[in-house]
């Protein structure tokens, strides 16, 4: 694959290199450098047609439009996909947080449900198959859940 790209940039540089080279010949014309401007264009026209054959063969690559929002605005394309990472960890943190947050809302209920309804909770819990607690259970201190005005705050959208 990586054959195709140098392949691809190859043909790039010397099509650029001709096209810095026909504005030179442009900017001073004389009239005795009318066929050096004449084969400057017949390369510029070559050079099209081989990058056109490499487009052939890359057609199954796709490249996002912001990076070429990227480059017309005088940015470093690379800077896209460093700050697309950096997107997906702010989310992927963002949405475990409020993972995190549901799983000790429901310990929570469960716990505030178990005491009110105890003999319905044993039942959803023994359909769960999870072991019940005893109606008399108290939690350890160390184990104490967030207060509900902590969930309220932790579950509020950002």
């Amino acid at each position: 694959m990586a054959e195709k790209f140098d392949h691809l940039e190859e043909h790039l540089e010397k099509f650029v290199e001709n096209i810095r080279q026909l504005g030179i010949i442009v900017s001073d014309f004389q009239p005795s450098s009318q066929a050096g401007l004449n084969q400057k264009l017949n390369f510029i026209v070559t050079g099209l047609q081989d990058i056109d054959k490499c487009r052939q063969q890359l057609h199954d690559i796709t490249v996002p439009l912001e990076v070429f929002e990227y480059i017309d605005q005088g940015r470093n394309p690379q800077l896209y996909t460093k700050e697309c990472l950096e997107r997906a960890l702010a989310k992927n943190e963002q949405v475990k947080g409020k993972i995190d947050t549901m799983k000790k809302f429901k310990s929570l209920l469960i716990q505030e449900l178990s005491k009110v309804f105890p003999e319905d909770m044993a039942k959803y819990q023994a359909s769960e198959g999870k072991t019940t607690l005893p109606p008399n259970h108290t939690r350890p201190l160390s184990e104490d859940p967030p207060r509900p005005a902590e969930l309220v705050v932790a579950l509020r959208p950002l």
